[in-house]
């Protein structure tokens, strides 16, 4: 993704964020998995960053942690690209909010510096990591980089080291073509060498790939070992993608016996990615943790899973987990039950969110909207409605209700939001309006 585009999603979710009156880095996308994207996955993938997005809309702690995340996977695209001084200043932002990846950020942050040739300061920020994370999972790497950088300190950065290390991955990629047995061993030396660190994600991807049982192996070990959680995401995700149902025996494993739950979350969607609903909806079924059983509904909703999730919404007790069970209906499509819970629900915040929702899946929930806004003379109810209708972007239903209301109030609600409306019908009533 260029930068325009990245612009250009983020000024449109920032658009729908704020009528949701919901924090616009909630709205995250997620590129990781985008760089490994099979033929004909990107649609699944893109689902898959706008269910992230909308696990994350509530809360400043949820908003910050978004905004963590979105930076630092903007540094480690910046840094696959080669890009050091996009990658400094990302991996700065990340520092400044002294969150969860703060360890992870000081160490590329010396990278960067190093690579642009500022010795000096990434021994200097390498010296802050040590002195204010000492049992630092990074701290391993932080030494092996910092004895590279005395090394080097009298003489200039070799140009070709970066070079060497992807002719070296496009060499252990050619022999693993023809001789696995002697390519397994040096990929893994790269996983776990200080040489060509920004490499080893690559390297894992090629070991996904082998049908030998000595790099399942590897890549099981790299999913299993925390020590690495770069490392570990990447293998978790190549789990799902390439690993077919031995892939998803050793995700299910490794999800009953880890606690942390970030990485629970991450095996919740690999299982997803490798179209796991078995354990997706045992894990909805059977989750203690509502964050976590909130997480299993909404990779449901990617896969589709309409009856499973309606299915789940009838016994479910806790709100915020039924929130994100009317996310995952949206996600999957399911106009039918959004638009039964929208009517029905008794639940007061869960109607007005099912309402919501259905204003995100477009004109084909129009005519329900306008029905529901005639028939219920709630005013949240029918706030609700208009921010909705703003969000399918239908300036019809919102100009028809204008002329029909005979509420002051209401009235301005529904000018307000055909003020924003790029639409020639929306730009008709406000001049009809002028005119007056």
């Amino acid at each position: 993704m260029n930068t325009i585009e990245k612009s250009a999603m983020r000024i449109g979710t920032a658009a729908i964020a704020m009528v949701l009156g919901l924090p616009a880095t909630g709205l995250v996308t997620a590129r990781a998995a985008a760089r490994v994207t099979p033929p004909g996955a990107a649609p699944l993938l893109a689902r898959i960053s706008f269910t992230e997005a909308l696990a994350n809309m509530d809360g400043d702690d949820d908003e910050k942690a978004a905004r963590e995340d979105e930076l630092y996977e903007d540094g480690t695209d910046a840094i696959d690209e080669g890009h050091w001084q996009e990658a400094l200043d990302k991996f700065d932002q990340v520092i400044k909010l002294h969150g969860k990846r703060t360890d992870a950020a000081l160490y590329w942050k010396a990278w960067s510096q190093n690579k642009l040739g500022q010795r000096p300061a990434a021994l200097a920020t390498l010296a802050e990591l040590k002195r204010t994370a000492p049992a630092s999972r990074w701290t391993n790497d932080a030494k092996a980089l910092e004895i590279e950088i005395r090394q080097d300190a009298k003489q200039p950065v070799p140009v070709d080291d970066e070079s060497n290390c992807e002719l070296k991955l496009l060499a252990i990629n050619g022999l693993q073509q023809m001789d696995p047995e002697k390519a397994v061993p040096m990929l893994e030396k790269m996983l776990h060498g200080p040489t060509c660190p920004k490499l080893r994600g690559q390297a894992l991807f090629v070991l996904a790939q082998s049908s030998s049982p000595q790099a399942r192996e590897i890549i099981a070990r790299a999913a299993r070992n925390n020590d690495d959680p770069d490392l570990q995401r990447k293998a978790i995700r190549d789990l799902g993608l390439f690993s077919g149902e031995w892939g998803r025996q050793q995700l299910s494993d490794l999800y009953s016996s880890v606690k942390d739950t970030d990485t629970r979350k991450r095996i919740l969607q690999a299982f997803m990615v490798a179209g796991d609903k078995d354990h997706l909806l045992a894990a909805a079924k059977g989750e203690k943790e509502p964050e976590l059983r909130a997480e299993a509904i909404q990779q449901l909703g990617v896969m589709g899973a309409r009856d499973s999730i309606w299915q789940l919404y009838q016994t479910e007790t806790a709100p915020e987990v039924k929130k994100r069970m009317l996310q995952a209906m949206f996600i999957a499509g399911d106009l039918d039950h959004l638009t039964q819970l929208a009517k029905m629900e008794k639940d007061h915040d869960l109607r007005l969110s099912a309402i919501r929702d259905l204003g995100l899946m477009g004109e084909r929930s129009g005519d329900t909207l306008v029905a529901m806004y005639s028939a219920d003379k709630d005013p949240e109810v029918r706030h609700a409605v208009i921010q909705s209708l703003f969000i399918s972007n239908n300036a019809h239903a919102l100009v028809a209700l204008a002329r029909k209301e005979t509420d002051p109030e209401m009235k301005k609600s529904i000018v307000r939001q055909l003020s924003l409306m790029h639409s020639k019908e929306a730009t008709d009533y406000l001049m009809e309006i002028l005119n007056k």
